[in-house]
């Protein structure tokens, strides 16, 4: 029988230890202190202590813990870190990506703030059917002075960060200065 505090022995299974002809000890590590239980087999003399019979299990090994796998900065230093602290990088493609924090429902559409993550942007449109994420290629597009064809949405199409991409010859660099100039 099994109680709150661990692991108890009734007097029925010393009742019924006359029955059984043999017995093994096993070491149970359930709980906080190891406690030995009895376990009784009817028939054969006892198997060795820890050999297991078929259909049982081992109680007295616990499963190793997965560690965890921690990743370290890239190997290149202190570029690596500055870029990614950018809000404007280019990714595996080749491709300029900026990430934006969008700020719908404005009532003008205007740069609020470029930070080390994020550039704020209000948009004036309401963040309904995708008005929003129109309004905000429209305007990108118009502070880079580059044609809509060359802005899209990557990521975040239903969230307010988002993650826009720039297929065009501009460099990195570029796009934040024109983005530092439209915020003032």
């Amino acid at each position: 029988m099994f109680s709150r505090s661990g692991l108890s022995i009734t007097c029925t299974f010393n009742r019924l230890s006359r029955y059984f002809q043999s017995a093994e000890v096993v070491t149970l590590n359930r709980f906080r202190d190891s406690r030995r239980v009895t376990v009784l087999s009817r028939g054969g003399p006892a198997p060795p202590p820890g050999a297991l019979r078929a259909g049982s299990s081992s109680t007295n090994t616990l499963m190793p813990k997965k560690q965890k796998q921690v990743k370290g900065p890239p190997a290149g230093g202190g570029a690596a870190e500055a870029e990614a602290s950018c809000p404007v990088a280019r990714d595996r493609t080749g491709a300029v990506t900026i990430t934006v924090h969008a700020k719908p429902g404005s009532k003008h559409s205007s740069i609020t703030e470029v930070s080390a993550e994020t550039v704020g942007v209000a948009i004036a449109a309401p963040p309904t059917d995708g008005e929003a994420n129109t309004e905000l290629i429209r305007y990108l597009a118009e502070v880079l002075e580059l044609k809509k064809s060359h802005i899209s949405l990557d990521k975040g199409s239903r969230s307010r960060d988002k993650l826009i991409r720039v297929d065009s010859s501009l460099s990195p660099e570029e796009v934040l200065r024109r983005l530092r100039q439209a915020a003032g």
